[in-house]
């Protein structure tokens, strides 16, 4: 009877635990599925979101910085160019003008039928004064008590970046330069017309028609 009673509880014990053996591995196949279930949803809602993020950009575009446009340029001309017009000379564009024979206040005033003030920057002056003896004409003619000086309250001495940043920051200026690479820049700016060198005379583009 005792040996009886043992063998009993032998398989009343092995069976609980093939029952407990069995629903640990169900329930390890339960969470496993639904695991990866998870993930799939998961993955799904990140594309979802990327392709509608990719519609609003291919609809309206990029978001770019844009500066603010001046008060004067409130219709297509800019309302602060007018005679007598002021003139800011690169260095290059004087030696240009002495190379051509061309006095730089008339040859303007011959492009632009109306009196005009040719201003020079510390940082023009500074560049010719470091190209030494051989633009030293050019020197001479940017000392012209005629014409404006402008001061730079910035550090460098740079004068095309800052020509483009005074430019920007007042719009009541004509760029003289013959550099390709300053013309580019001054474009991008808009109401600020250029004046260059064409078949031995001055000659300006972006200048408005009406004043």
């Amino acid at each position: 009877s005792q040996l009886l009673f043992v063998i009993i509880l032998l398989v009343v014990a092995m069976g609980k635990q093939k029952k407990t053996r069995k629903f640990a591995a169900v329930k390890r196949v339960i969470t496993s599925s639904q695991k990866k279930k998870a993930d799939a949803d998961e993955t799904a809602k990140f594309n979802k979101k990327k392709e509608e993020k990719e519609k609003k950009m291919n609809m309206f575009g990029t978001v770019r910085h844009k500066e603010q446009a001046s008060s004067a340029m409130f219709f297509s001309y800019n309302t602060q160019l007018g005679p007598p017009y002021h003139i800011i000379l690169d260095t290059n564009f004087i030696n240009f003008a002495i190379q051509n024979k061309l006095d730089i206040m008339q040859a303007s005033m011959d492009c632009l039928f109306a009196k005009c003030i040719p201003c020079i920057t510390d940082c023009v002056m500074a560049e010719l004064e470091k190209l030494g003896r051989k633009y030293r004409l050019a020197l001479k003619i940017a000392k012209d008590p005629r014409f404006q000086r402008l001061p730079c309250m910035h550090k460098g001495t740079y004068a095309d970046d800052c020509i483009v940043n005074r430019i920007k920051e007042h719009k009541c200026y004509i760029v003289a330069t013959c550099d390709r690479d300053l013309k580019r820049r001054i474009r991008k700016v808009p109401g600020v017309p250029i004046m260059y060198l064409s078949q031995r005379k001055f000659a300006v583009e972006r200048l408005p028609d009406t004043q």
